[in-house]
């Protein structure tokens, strides 16, 4: 079974349910998908790995016995094609979306010629999922992982169109986060591509973010040339290879990591590695799933 099954088959603490596994040597842990770079605040050196030491246990980690190997197999491509289902699915609404937003401006042939949109995250990787969770700001529960959406405009765009381009994606969002149907986060901005030249510095937190999303970005709707531009100037900046040494950092602090928690004789607490073992929002999963 996955983690997330075991753990309410247990009911036991997810954290000490974690490391149980870790240790026993009758227990075989088979992970699914990949880890890739995510950039923290809350980390040193803001490199650490995602999905995080207790996501990728209660969702992405299919446990069994020495002598259930067969079964285990059958259940982890089972799990693997779930998983590609959910990002393909989440990629089309993305898609959808942004289509019926543009299409709903007056603007529409302008929009589509000097911007580009592009979708982000968890769902480029193929490691999307679907476990409910509180939404941070409302605390409404949505399906998992956002739709992470970066809006890039011509700098020639006038201000009063991206006014009416903000409003109505804002619409949007907070009829997909309050439709029981979707209930669906947009986590969008929108910036030109002045701002972006800027943050090609790669020199602070907020622009190693930047340079980050938009290399992880994948092609929505708009101008294809003006998403290959931005491409392109990441290339030029070196920005692929700067993040590539920043992942690898990132792979060594999360064999530390797991090393340390494995016999951690208590919870994690605000221990050095904590927040690789979950993230802010997992506490508030956590707080939800016990209420």
């Amino acid at each position: 079974m996955t983690g997330e099954e075991l753990l309410r088959r247990t009911g036991e603490d997810v954290f000490r349910l974690w490391q149980t596994c870790r240790n026993s040597d009758k227990v075989v842990e088979w992970s699914t998908g990949r880890r890739f770079l995510r950039l923290d605040r809350a980390v040193n050196g803001y490199a650490r790995l995602s999905p995080s030491i207790r996501r990728e246990f209660h969702t992405y980690t299919v446990l069994g016995l020495k002598d259930q190997v067969t079964i285990m197999d059958d259940c982890v491509r089972g799990l693997v094609r779930e998983i590609r289902r959910i990002s393909q699915a989440k990629l089309n609404l993305a898609g959808q979306v942004v289509t019926s937003i543009v299409s709903s401006l007056g603007e529409r042939e302008l929009i589509l010629g000097k911007t580009c949109f592009i979708l982000a995250g968890d769902i480029t990787y193929e490691m999307a999922h679907s476990v409910l969770r509180p939404e941070v700001s409302t605390g409404k529960m949505v399906r998992g992982s956002d739709l992470d959406l970066i809006v890039v405009t011509d700098n020639t765009i006038p201000e009063s169109v991206l006014t009416d381009l903000d409003e109505a994606i804002h619409t949007k969002k907070y009829y997909l986060l309050t439709h029981p149907a979707y209930q669906e986060e947009i986590d969008y901005i929108i910036k030109p591509l002045s701002r972006i030249e800027e943050q090609l510095s790669f020199d602070t937190f907020e622009a190693m973010v930047a340079c980050k999303i938009l290399r992880e970005g994948v092609f929505l709707h708009g101008s294809a040339a003006f998403f290959q531009t931005i491409k392109y100037l990441l290339e030029e900046k070196q920005i692929p290879e700067k993040l590539q040494l920043l992942e690898e950092r990132a792979g060594g602090y999360r064999r530390r990591a797991e090393e340390c928690l494995q016999n951690l004789s208590s919870p994690p607490g605000e221990s050095e590695y904590s927040n690789l073992f979950f993230t802010r929002e997992e506490r508030l999963e956590d707080t939800f799933d016990s209420a």
